[in-house]
């Protein structure tokens, strides 16, 4: 393919504003790593791998980290909204970024919609007689105003609904790691008794638990799209990459820890009433276990927030590197509006299937969504080993965040993501999703490459 075609792309962010400010998008970082996944969706991996899913979490965060440093690289010397739809642009082609933007903002329209869900189902428990469907929408009127207004205010929303997360997670960490010490008044140390069978389903509990742990991640490439409006791009994602290893270690793998230390990992409460708050009413702290629900509503809301955002830049981005209806690429004030009304509405729409159609349209939706987060990894990493030689060759002194090892660790990277898609590939409760997901992938490619031949032709 000749070189004009896959140099580089318009920079997708030229008319948003630049309101974020370090402060937000370094809590937009932390607050990120500790997303609805961790909180509601840890429990099913518990159940089927038992204590080997701190193994699980390991592995799969290893596999993050490695992303999340090539991601940073090509962000740090190229920010953009479009993040690593518009690096796959400049690395492969036009084909390459409509693909992973286009998957990318589906998969974030969905979430925005099974966020709300989840967070209605809490409220109206709270609250019994409410109609869920009511809480899902003043959810989604709440956010989908906080994202028309000025960049600012979704920052500022995300910088106290991370404290907030952040500030729970750190307290669970610390009473966790005094009940196991045996320190904490009124309790005693369970010593290594929930730890002594390691692996109770064997390897295909494992493998399940590391699927469940794979998708648990999902989000952490928020701050590199939202690094694009932030006052300085280039700190501010090189700062949020160099410190993604601690994060991921001590929230994800070291709450895992501290929770099949301290209960039964077959508590049936560790899948009703979430890992969380199954450790925390196993301790006997009067009301910790309602707080805890608390603070899972504000992680979902958050997510709700975040992905309305994301989705809305990525959707922007793409309209204006010519890649989808010219409707979505109107700015005012700074804000993509018409971006962030037709990425709530499809979230809402998402909300009206699980409804109206719950067993076919929706789980097929589901489905559609299930492995997009590695598809888009892919891009990342096929991107980054393109563009890091052009980089050193045309531009050294953007290489501000350098992936470890290159190109090694990439290698290995793309070899760990092949080996989950095998993975998703034996197990009967994945396979469809894999399969639907390729579907959309590979229809979305093919409209991606029919438009970039028909630019050329041009």
């Amino acid at each position: 393919m000749p070189s004009t075609t896959i140099e580089t792309p318009p920079e997708a962010d030229v008319s948003l504003s630049h309101g974020l400010k370090q402060r937000h998008l370094s809590m937009i970082a932390l607050g990120g790593v500790i997303g609805a996944g961790l909180f509601v969706g840890s429990g099913a991996g518990i159940a089927a791998a038992g204590p080997s899913i701190v193994v699980a979490y390991a592995l799969s965060g290893v596999l993050v980290m490695l992303v999340m440093r090539m991601l940073g690289e090509m962000s740090a010397a190229y920010p953009s909204s479009g993040s690593f739809s518009a690096h796959a642009e400049r690395a492969i082609g036009p084909w390459a970024g409509f693909t992973a933007g286009w998957s990318f903002w589906v998969l974030l329209c969905t979430a925005v919609g099974l966020e709300g869900i989840g967070a209605a189902k809490i409220v109206s428990g709270w609250l019994p007689g409410t109609p869920e469907w009511a809480w899902v929408a003043l959810f989604m009127v709440v956010f989908c105003g906080t994202n028309l207004a000025a960049v600012k205010n979704f920052g500022e929303f995300e910088f106290w609904f991370a404290a907030l997360k952040v500030g729970a997670i750190t307290l669970f960490l610390a009473l966790g790691v005094l009940a196991v010490v045996g320190v904490l008044p009124g309790t005693d140390s369970p010593g290594a008794s929930n730890l002594t069978d390691f692996l109770p389903n064997g390897g295909e509990g494992l493998v399940i638990g590391l699927l469940a742990s794979v998708f648990a991640y999902g989000g952490l490439e928020t701050v590199t799209i939202a690094a694009a409006e932030s006052e300085d791009p280039v700190r501010g994602v090189a700062s949020a990459v160099r410190t993604a290893m601690w994060r991921i270690a001590l929230f994800y793998i070291g709450s895992m820890a501290v929770i099949v230390t301290l209960v039964p990992w077959d508590s049936k409460a560790v899948v009703e009433k979430g890992p969380y708050v199954a450790a925390l009413d196993h301790l006997g702290i009067p009301g910790a276990g309602q707080l805890m629900n608390v603070v899972v509503l504000v992680a979902l809301l958050s997510a709700m927030n975040a992905n309305i955002y994301g989705a809305s830049r990525i959707a922007y981005s793409l309209v204006e590197r010519g890649q989808g209806p010219k409707a979505l690429g109107k700015v005012s004030s700074g804000v993509p509006r018409t971006a962030v009304l037709v990425s709530s509405v499809f979230g809402f729409g998402c909300v009206l299937l699980s409804y109206w159609r719950p067993d076919d349209v929706f789980s097929w939706l589901l489905n559609m969504i299930g492995a997009v987060i590695l598809v888009v990894w892919i891009f990342i990493a096929v991107s980054q080993l393109r563009l890091r030689r052009r980089l050193e060759r045309e531009t050294p002194e953007k290489l501000v965040v350098r992936m470890w090892a290159f190109p090694a660790l990439t290698w290995v990277a793309l070899a760990g993501m092949a080996a989950i898609f095998v993975l998703m590939a034996r197990e009967p409760g994945t396979r469809v999703q894999l399969y639907s997901t390729g579907g959309m992938t590979l229809a979305l490619a093919a409209v991606g490459y029919a438009w970039q031949r028909a630019r050329a032709r041009r």
